[in-house]
């Protein structure tokens, strides 16, 4: 299929599918949407009218969908030698560097509990649930790395 063949109803589906679990785990519609449609494309990337075009909505969709999957370091954007449009591309480890990225969060997370624990006091039922998560965040911060080297030496031996 060319890069701005609109899919095969099948295919769409697959990509709405997809995009539903994405939603239903947090991440907005759109993004989602543009996200399951790149990773399940053939293509290496796909302009914001090839997303428009296969996703069947407006270009203006698209311009805010990748700008969040480009913060969020699951997009990469780039323009072809000679190329007017810009592409819209999976990194190339793009769970690795969306989770790393996401460590500098779950840190800020720590430190907001940590806010409240000191504002509501640590021995009320607040402050102990709020201290409980603090230490779920810091634990998962803290394993993550690790984690994340496992993940990478998988890959590596994979293939």
């Amino acid at each position: 299929m060319a890069a701005s063949a609109t899919p095969p109803d099948a295919a769409l589906a697959f990509v709405e599918d997809l995009a539903l679990l994405l939603t239903e785990s947090g991440v907005p519609r759109m993004p989602a949407r543009v996200f399951a449609c790149v990773l399940a494309a053939d293509a290496e990337g796909l302009t914001a009218g090839e997303l428009a075009e296969r996703l069947r909505v407006s270009a203006a969709a698209i311009s805010g969908a990748v700008r969040w999957l480009v913060q969020m370091h699951l997009l990469t954007r780039a323009r072809e030698p000679g190329a007017r449009r810009d592409h819209y591309r999976m990194r190339d480890d793009q769970w690795y560097e969306a989770t790393v990225f996401k460590t500098a969060a779950l840190r800020r997370f720590e430190d907001v509990l940590a806010e409240g624990v000191d504002l509501v006091g640590a021995d009320g039922p607040a402050g102990r649930r709020l201290r409980e998560t603090q230490e779920f965040f810091a634990f998962f911060r803290a394993e993550l790395p690790e984690l994340l080297e496992r993940w990478r030496a998988s890959r590596a031996a994979s293939g």
